[in-house]
């Protein structure tokens, strides 16, 4: 027990010192995360709104593979993204293995799936209150499409927020592609598997609390996300 006190002590004693390899361990985890969730966000907020809008050969299949991605085991998705920067690879000679470029690529495509998805089930349920006005005004699938997205930017959020706790929370697939190299691409989670192993509980602590805190902070933003978009759509 007193183990136990101890532990927690000095974990929290790490955390209001600003341990400087703990605040190098979250800069980069937030660095890599953010970039992320930002790429993904690019690709999959307009790909989910042109598969709720637009009608074509394949659609099907590319919402049933979005859906059966959102799910994507991380370990599968670190090996092929390994495989594809790996010196053998296609992508080997960017020479991106091992650095956070490489697990900032698996994070996007973890990701974006889930971005895309959720933002494709939202423009669908806007496009049938939106659909019958904006066909009033003349609006073409384009314009319909910018502003359904505007129009359902805070119930986007709670999107964008869930991919970034998935990515801030992922260890399989950024310790394949990014080999957990100390001042390099140690992040949050890889270093307290890491630390866990070597027997130094008190920097594995101050993670996980930092971690859960950033998981309380995103639940929160959430929950304020979809708040705001009831109140905006009542």
């Amino acid at each position: 027990m007193n183990d136990f006190s101890h532990a927690f002590s000095k974990a929290f004693q790490l955390i209001f010192q600003l341990d400087p390899a703990l605040i190098e361990i979250i800069g980069l985890s937030l660095r890599v995360s953010i970039t992320a969730v930002f790429i993904a966000s690019l690709i999959g907020l307009p790909l989910g709104a042109a598969l709720a809008l637009y009608k074509f050969h394949g659609r099907g299949i590319i919402v049933a593979l979005l859906n059966a991605f959102m799910g994507l085991p991380p370990v599968v998705v670190g090996l092929v993204v390994y495989l594809l920067l790996s010196r053998s690879g296609p992508l080997g000679v960017l020479g991106l293995l091992f650095t956070p470029t490489a697990m900032i690529i698996a994070q996007v495509c973890l990701i974006t799936p889930i971005i895309a998805a959720l933002t494709r089930q939202t423009i669908l349920d806007a496009n049938v209150e939106y659909h019958e006005q904006l066909r009033a005004l003349g609006a073409k699938a384009s314009r319909m499409m910018k502003t359904l997205l505007w129009e359902t930017r805070f119930s986007l959020m709670t999107g964008v927020f869930a991919g970034f706790g998935r990515a801030i929370a992922e260890v399989g697939a950024v310790l394949i592609v990014g080999g957990n190299i100390n001042h390099a691409t140690r992040v949050m989670t890889t270093a307290i598997a890491l630390e866990t192993r070597k027997g130094d509980i008190e920097l594995a602590l101050a993670l996980g609390i930092i971690l859960i805190t950033i998981s309380l902070i995103v639940t929160s933003l959430v929950m304020s996300a979809k708040h705001a978009a009831y109140q905006y759509h009542s």
